[in-house]
């Protein structure tokens, strides 16, 4: 299924181009800014800004794709541990990124990925310089890996 109308949030993240699922409720983008190898936004589509504020359909569908979620990653990168963290100070759409943690540097393409904030909090002021070809190339990645 394609949406066509992007909200603010998934437009900031680069939608339609950093897109790797969707279902009616939700999409799941590459974050482009990889705080880790593989960090995602998982936004909602309602018009929104109070996660209490989703419709129950809404709530359902996020369980199918966070397993989706982490079967892909788990997949694709091995990370030792996943975060979800709904900020929602800059961006008010609801919205969850979804970091990876990784307790050891990974490789990708050619590049190596830290996570500085491990063993604690994601590090946002530190982010592994990636291009457009390298997110790309991790996009279709995660996209095979998905179930």
């Amino acid at each position: 299924m394609a949406i066509t109308v992007f909200n603010g949030t998934m437009q900031k993240f680069g939608a339609p181009a950093t897109i790797i699922h969707q279902c009616p409720h939700w999409s799941v983008l590459l974050r482009p800014a990889q705080l880790t190898l593989g960090a995602l936004v998982l936004v909602a589509h309602e018009p929104v800004q109070a996660f209490s504020e989703l419709s129950p359909a809404s709530f359902m569908a996020l369980h199918q794709m966070t397993g989706q979620i982490e079967s892909a990653l788990k997949k694709a990168f091995n990370y030792d541990k996943l975060n979800y963290l709904m900020l929602m100070m800059v961006d008010p759409d609801v919205h969850f990124h979804v970091v990876p943690r990784y307790a050891h540097p990974k490789q990708f393409s050619g590049q190596t990925f830290m996570d500085a904030g491990w063993p604690g909090v994601p590090n946002f002021g530190q982010i592994n310089n990636t291009d457009s070809a390298t997110n790309q190339l991790i996009i279709e990645y995660i996209k095979a890996c998905w179930e």
